[in-house]
């Protein structure tokens, strides 16, 4: 890629989105991609996904996703939705959906119709604390300053689930997550229902794979799958973030030490950091006493 300055790479990645957003919901192969740009489909697609962490077959993938989801929120049957996004079959969709939706299509139109979701609110050293579970696992962890606004936003994801306010049942999963916020144990290593796209999961497991007590920057993210060039999007997955504290995107600063910003406040955020540096430092001390 020697010639080729950043800006033109970001200037032709923003042409190609644009490009397949106007002719959607058909689609291009990379080939056609590339004899339209005037370059090799494999260096196009290399600079692509450096700068948006998927290839262009994926991008256009999520446009289809996303357009069903459109078509199935504005109350169409499931069936014209699929055609309507641009799938010529049903069966392509379907292999998405549980990665994608955590639900079926039909149950996604219903807004999660057809699902039992177990809820708790209770108070915790951050304020309020707000954990749902599926049978899979804990589908939405939130934090606030009372258990209202986090209740609506649950309703507003998942409208027409069964929704039971469960305290003892969801009781485990809160005492754990409860301990980790008081100090008692390093990690939340549990089990999740997630609804996310394959680069988002990436993003997310690296997020869990961060020390305790240490921090990275959105670049360093990128970096470390091997995505460079990604730093924007691993900010988008971090925001989409539907599990606080398991998946602790509250360890991601600016690349200037900064702390940056944090869905459920940047109070929270630097208490949490606090909390986890005092633990490293205490079981360090601990260990250098043995």
């Amino acid at each position: 890629m020697t010639g080729e300055s950043k800006d033109n790479q970001t200037e032709l990645v923003a042409e190609v989105c644009q490009y397949l957003l106007e002719i959607h919901p058909q689609s291009a192969s990379l080939p056609e991609l590339g004899a339209r740009f005037t370059m090799s489909p494999y260096h196009l697609q290399r600079v692509f996904k450096r700068a948006t962490g998927i290839s262009p077959r994926e991008y256009q993938a999520n446009l289809r996703f996303e357009d069903f989801k459109a078509h199935i929120r504005a109350g169409e049957r499931v069936t014209d939705a699929i055609y309507g996004a641009g799938y010529s079959s049903s069966s392509r969709l379907y292999e998405q959906s549980d990665e994608k939706l955590g639900m079926t299509p039909s149950a996604y139109r219903k807004l999660g119709a057809g699902m039992t979701i177990f809820y708790s609110a209770v108070p915790c050293p951050l304020g309020v604390l707000l954990v749902a579970v599926t049978e899979r696992g804990i589908c939405k962890l939130s934090l606030g300053d009372a258990p209202a606004p986090l209740l609506a936003d649950l309703e507003a994801e998942f409208a027409r689930a069964e929704r039971i306010q469960d305290d003892e049942g969801v009781g485990y999963w809160v005492e754990r997550i409860i301990a980790y916020l008081e100090g008692w144990q390093p990690n939340l290593d549990l089990p999740l229902d997630l609804r996310a796209t394959a680069f988002q999961l990436k993003v997310w497991r690296e997020l869990q794979a961060i020390p305790v007590g240490e921090t990275r920057s959105y670049s360093e993210v990128a970096a470390a799958i091997g995505q460079p060039a990604a730093s924007r999007a691993v900010a988008n997955a971090c925001a989409r973030n539907p599990v606080a504290l398991v998946i602790p995107c509250h360890r991601i600063i600016r690349a200037d030490k900064g702390l940056g910003g944090y869905r459920w406040g940047l109070e929270r955020k630097r208490a949490l950091l606090e909390r986890e540096r005092q633990y490293r430092q205490d079981a360090q001390l601990s260990h250098d006493i043995d």
